[in-house]
């Protein structure tokens, strides 16, 4: 139904898969926001200078990347020390920077490699980067019931492969939805309602910390992976997925 597009407003939100196909068949723009660890990951490894290819979780991203030339990411616990490329945003930082860097993941990731296809520029969004995304979107003319942007909270999974809503991933969306306030479309209901979980959350990072995924990354050993997510608004860069990868604008 043409409803669930949320017509007639600027700026929309939705959660997963399903979401970014609904909002990516009318959408101008789209923004992914993947905060533990996906989006950002993309936002370290993009402001390094890579190029970053998105592709879903699965044995199939190694052969992937074999085929583009670039190397694929592993998982947190793979990583060795000849191969420190991983999800990690932490081990980003500092492992060697290389052209082109295969990153799957089963939520953040999916869903930008799926939202490619749809033609419209794709935009890699975190608490660290929200405000510069907001105002990349406002400068390109996004956010008017003509073009307007879908921001698109990733969510985790729950064992049955069902779609868990998550903390981290609302705020991170309300973070950009709150650097679109006023544009000239306006937020969509469901955009606003996203947007108020920001206003009621004095303490961001805290709130990240103290989160389902927040503690089990945490109780896992990647302390220092969160540590990193929670840095509200320290970057400038602005991950766009065109043409297979995302690269800064």
């Amino acid at each position: 139904m043409a409803v669930y597009a949320q017509p007639g407003s600027g700026a929309r939100f939705d959660w997963g898969l399903a979401g970014a196909a609904e909002l990516g068949r009318v959408c101008a723009a789209l923004v992914v926001v993947d905060v533990l660890s996906f989006t950002t990951a993309v936002e370290v490894a993009a402001g390094r200078g890579m190029r970053v290819h998105p592709f879903p979780w699965g044995e199939q991203a190694a052969e992937y990347a074999r085929r583009v030339g670039a190397v694929a990411a592993v998982g947190r616990r793979q990583m060795t020390p000849e191969h420190p490329w991983s999800l990690s945003p932490a081990a980003l930082r500092t492992a060697p920077v290389v052209d082109d860097l295969v990153l799957p993941s089963p939520n953040g990731s999916a869903i930008s490699a799926a939202a490619s296809a749809t033609g419209v520029p794709v935009v890699a969004a975190c608490l660290r980067n929200a405000r510069a995304v907001g105002r990349w979107l406002r400068a390109e003319g996004y956010g008017s019931t003509a073009a307007p942007v879908g921001v698109v909270a990733a969510g985790e999974r729950w064992p049955d492969g069902s779609l868990r809503p998550c903390v981290e991933d609302q705020l991170g969306a309300a973070s950009v939805l709150d650097a679109l306030a006023g544009v000239p479309g306006g937020l969509s209901v469901e955009a606003a309602m996203a947007l108020a979980a920001l206003a009621s959350t004095p303490d961001v990072p805290a709130a990240v910390r103290g989160c389902v995924s927040g503690r089990e990354l945490t109780e896992g050993g990647f302390a220092e992976d969160v540590a990193v997510a929670v840095q509200v608004g320290v970057s400038e860069v602005v991950p766009v997925l065109r043409q297979g990868y995302f690269a800064a604008a």
